[in-house]
């Protein structure tokens, strides 16, 4: 019904309506009714004209605004406190349409309302030339249902208790806000036909149904809020199923589609831990395009970005063994991880790489053949110890090799118990 608040609270404390769904917790309402346990926390919300930037960021700073709020609200000692008299307009609590609209026309700057029922109002009244500003999340409010003080009454109010104590419906409620109200009629409509039963039964059939009502009640209350945990316990299935496509994104490259650097070292430091227990063996092999700066200069970085997919796309197709890892390192240099792969194989897989790269046969305006190549650098761990940090080290000083001995080629290193050697490179494909 369009009672005020006030109406509403008189109704349940003469005894004309059962319960009032929901309502703040306060102690002069506690003292002329019956409270459930807490149903959920909402707070008051500051509230003015869109578009008008204000910048309030707690009560204390509404001193120099024109303020609003209705009257007996909880916070309303506190707003009193702060704003002067002659700044602070008190609507009746059936008022608040009157107070939004003086919002609207500037007779105020801010109001100070419940958030959760002015999002309500928002769209029931199109309040949308109205936004929130800042939500006072420091003096949260319980909200319970609250029941007219009978007998009866109070056992209904304990079985509400022991359901609120098992299951928490607060991270649901705003989305049940209609199916409440729909709930509240039906309640409504029962208690009237209660009613007439009573008029017409004895005392003994009388109670043998109000028994039964709220045997009924308590069953569709439990299946009301399994069906709320059903619905919170849906939505943290989906945020994980979001929080672990989230991890998979961190962990590519979104020019590339490979693996990325974060991806690269997480997967080294996995397969350098087991190489450290089974001492098989495990190379790197570290990839620099040749003269790629001149690649953005000359022909722009789009088509620079098509050849780093295009080179990309070569090491998708000559790493593939389901334990190895191609990721792009940073720019225009890309890392592969070769587990259980000695000296030589990880050799003769660069130099597949090195020439599936020239196949592509891509202008490049620098290099010697005027087409794009690629400069590889390779390390291998065998026997003995050594880190993450030498075996990538000496993967980098390789490439840094083969950059200077021309570019287009791929030098290689073995790591033995902390000593370096070369073995014999590839044969070597300088194109100056």
């Amino acid at each position: 019904q369009d009672l005020s608040l006030a109406d509403k609270l008189r109704q349940v404390r003469d005894g004309r309506a059962d319960a009032l769904i929901p309502l703040s917790l306060q102690p002069d309402r506690a003292r002329l009714g019956l409270f459930t346990q807490p149903y959920y926390e909402s707070h008051y919300a500051l509230i003015a004209r869109r578009g008008q930037h204000l910048s309030v960021h707690s009560l204390a700073e509404l001193a120099p605004f024109r303020v609003g709020l209705v009257k007996g609200v909880a916070l309303e000692p506190q707003v009193q406190a702060v704003v002067a008299p002659a700044r602070l307009t008190r609507f009746d609590q059936d008022g608040s349409a009157g107070m939004f609209q003086a919002l609207r026309d500037g007779t105020i700057d801010i109001a100070v309302y419940s958030r959760n029922i002015f999002e309500e109002k928002r769209y029931t009244h199109e309040y949308f030339d109205l936004e929130v500003i800042h939500t006072l999340r420091d003096d949260p409010r319980a909200y319970g249902f609250y029941f007219s003080p009978s007998p009866q009454n109070q056992h209904i109010v304990a079985a509400f208790d022991r359901y609120l104590a098992a299951i928490d419906a607060s991270a649901s409620i705003s989305a049940h806000e209609v199916g409440e109200r729909h709930f509240i009629e039906r309640y409504a409509a029962q208690r009237s036909q209660r009613t007439l039963w009573q008029i017409t039964s004895a005392a003994g059939a009388l109670l043998a149904l109000a028994l039964g009502l709220a045997s009924m009640r308590y069953r569709r209350l439990a299946q009301r809020l399994a069906a709320s945990h059903q619905q919170v316990l849906q939505q943290q299935q989906a945020l994980q199923a979001a929080n672990e496509a989230l991890e998979r994104l961190s962990l590519s490259d979104s020019l590339t589609s490979l693996a990325n650097r974060r991806a690269f070292d997480q997967a080294l430091w996995r397969e350098h831990a087991r190489r450290q227990r089974t001492g098989s063996p495990l190379s790197v092999l570290l990839l620099d395009v040749d003269h790629f700066k001149s690649v953005n200069d000359r022909y722009g970085h789009s088509i620079g970005d098509d050849y780093l997919r295009a080179i990309a796309q070569v090491l998708r197709k000559t790493v593939n063994r389901p334990t190895d890892l191609a990721a792009r390192h940073g720019g225009e240099e890309f890392t592969c991880l070769l587990p259980d792969t000695s000296a030589e194989q990880a050799q003769a897989l660069a130099e597949r790489v090195r020439q599936a790269t020239q196949r592509l046969t891509l202008p490049n305006s620098r290099a010697r053949q005027h087409s794009l190549t690629v400069s590889i650098g390779v390390a291998t761990l065998e026997t003995g110890f050594a880190s993450t940090q030498e075996l990538m080290q000496q993967a980098d000083e390789q490439l840094y090799a083969a950059k200077r001995g021309g570019r287009n080629r791929v030098c290689a290193a073995l790591l033995r118990a902390a000593v370096v050697s070369q073995p014999p490179t590839a044969p070597q494909h300088d194109h100056a």
